[in-house]
């Protein structure tokens, strides 16, 4: 995904973040390691920039690195406090797969979906905002 020019954005260590005209949140991860602490400094990254509000994202996790399972288990439980859905793209097959795989044997407690592509992540957002 391709960040726009002359949108402001929020950089945090695991991802850069801005907001379209529609209020959607995007966010391009970055090729960093991801623990509980990390996350724990994203989740409230994120609160105060949305003042803890929830917003739809549309997060490429093309780049994403790995997460162990309790930083996986610590996310399920924050992120459902700070989005309405997340919509995922990846440029990788593999990563698609992986994803897919993920979500079905772990169902998400808010609507979340992978995509091909940032237009489809998109209109499917649209229903949640």
């Amino acid at each position: 995904m391709n960040i726009p020019e002359n949108v402001k954005l929020y950089e945090h260590a695991i991802a850069t973040f801005w907001f379209d005209e529609d209020g959607i949140l995007y966010s391009v991860s970055k090729k960093v390691p991801r623990d509980v602490e990390v996350m724990k400094d994203y989740v409230i990254f994120v609160k105060k920039m949305l003042n803890n509000n929830k917003a739809c994202i549309l997060s490429d996790i093309s780049n994403a690195a790995p997460m162990d399972k309790n930083t996986r288990d610590y996310i399920e439980t924050e992120l459902k406090n700070v989005y309405k859905a997340m919509a995922l793209i990846s440029k990788s097959p593999l990563g698609i797969m992986i994803a897919n795989i993920y979500l079905k044997l772990n169902t998400p407690s808010f609507p979340t979906k992978m995509f091909a592509n940032v237009k489809d992540g998109k209109n499917w957002l649209k229903q949640y905002l």
